[in-house]
């Protein structure tokens, strides 16, 4: 069985929506493209490094749109790599519709989303999500996840779509890896789902030494 994993580029605030540029998501929303100014060499890397061994990419209806409108087109410079990568690979998408789906690779999942998602699980070694923050919400409920990888940006918006919205179900996660931070702020933060639900306690007994002294 195949590992799946949430790339996922957030907030301070933990806002997914439209990271790279103001087209992703025209609906309103007055931060499209935030991810852009906070970009810098080492975040460039960890991305690169994240999509290493990747060989099928697990996608939104609006999410795939973007990419298939982009990823085609590169061919060189410093998107080259993984625009080869993307363009090599099965390409899955999550659709309510009958969309149009002109990149090659491209395959609409059936109308059952989870049995459909633990069946690519079966076929490939290394899922990558990317953005698609509606699949993504649906991946958490139905715990259909391996890994979240996580960039953590220094900014706070208060709008715009979470990443963790009403409906996640409680699930224990382990950090993987230690906490790797660039110069412009952003940590990138990699967990893995881990068993049981979280616990809770009380910070004001004894042996926890947090307890009045008066």
């Amino acid at each position: 069985m195949g590992l799946i994993t949430i790339e996922m580029f957030a907030t301070l605030d933990l806002v997914g929506q439209a990271p790279g540029g103001p087209e992703e998501d025209p609906a309103g929303f007055p931060f499209g493209g935030w991810q852009a100014p906070l970009l810098d060499e080492v975040g460039g890397a960890q991305i690169g490094a994240a999509y290493e061994g990747t060989d099928a990419l697990l996608l939104g209806r609006r999410t795939y749109d973007i990419f298939a409108g982009y990823w085609p087109h590169q061919s060189g410079g410093e998107d080259g790599g993984i625009a080869a990568l993307f363009n090599s690979i099965p390409k899955y998408v999550a659709s309510r519709g009958t969309p149009d789906l002109p990149w090659e690779g491209s395959t609409q999942l059936g109308p059952n989303l989870a049995d459909a998602v633990r069946e690519i699980r079966d076929r490939h070694e290394d899922v990558k999500v990317v953005g698609s923050l509606n699949l993504v919400q649906t991946l958490l409920r139905e715990r259909l996840f391996d890994r979240i990888d996580l960039w953590l940006h220094p900014v706070v918006l208060g709008v715009g779509k979470k990443v963790f919205e009403d409906g996640a179900v409680p699930t224990n996660v382990t950090l993987l890896a230690p906490p790797a931070a660039g110069p412009s702020g952003t940590v990138f933060l990699r967990y893995g789902i881990a068993d049981g639900t979280p616990s809770t306690g009380d910070m004001s007994l004894p042996d926890r030494g947090l307890g009045s002294n008066g």
